[in-house]
């Protein structure tokens, strides 16, 4: 049984050595025979059309927040008031409504309303006004539905004027409450 093994065993060598030989795989035509021709080279095809342009669509641009919009209401940012009063003016009170319904949509906002005065009267008694202006445009948004704790009110009084001017039109400029987003 050895004897085989050892048989069986030179049988697989020969053929793996057989099989892992090289050999000339270019033939030579025999002597007298006629050699064939190469064939002749193909013409090459004819390029392909170009391809269509490619339309690149854009996507459309995310839209803009109405605070940084210039033809939103939101972009005003003051509320102006008459000489000695805290009432918001049928003039401004749109545009404490359009305030008021952007909170109400975006509620992780939140506001400091800054109330102003002009020059003329004491520093209390401007700090008091600046207040109750401050105060009636948080009470008109907490009417449109704005949660009170988000704004936050505060008085300058006359400490901060706009308008550095002594005339009526300056005194109107100051006479304010400022929209401040947090």
């Amino acid at each position: 049984m050895n004897t085989l093994r050892v048989a069986v065993l030179a049988v697989a060598v020969a053929l793996a050595a057989a099989g892992c030989s090289s050999t000339n795989l270019e033939q030579k035509p025999a002597p007298g025979a006629e050699t064939a021709k190469p064939a002749p080279e193909a013409t090459p095809a004819p390029a392909p059309a170009a391809p269509a342009p490619v339309r690149q669509v854009e996507a459309p641009a995310a839209p803009m927040d109405p605070l940084n919009d210039p033809k939103s209401l939101l972009a005003r940012r003051s509320v102006y008031f008459e000489f000695d009063r805290s009432s918001i003016s049928d003039s401004d009170v749109h545009v404490v409504e359009a305030h008021g319904r952007y909170l109400v949509d975006h509620a992780a906002r939140n506001i400091r309303v800054e109330g102003n005065c002009d020059e003329r009267g004491g520093r209390e008694y401007n700090l008091a006004l600046g207040q109750r202006r401050a105060d009636a445009v948080r009470e008109r948004l907490k009417v449109l539905g704005v949660v009170s704790s988000r704004v936050e009110t505060i008085s300058l009084g006359k400490e901060k004027p706009r308008n550095p001017g002594h005339d009526d039109a300056a005194w109107a400029e100051n006479r304010r409450a400022d929209i401040i987003y947090k």
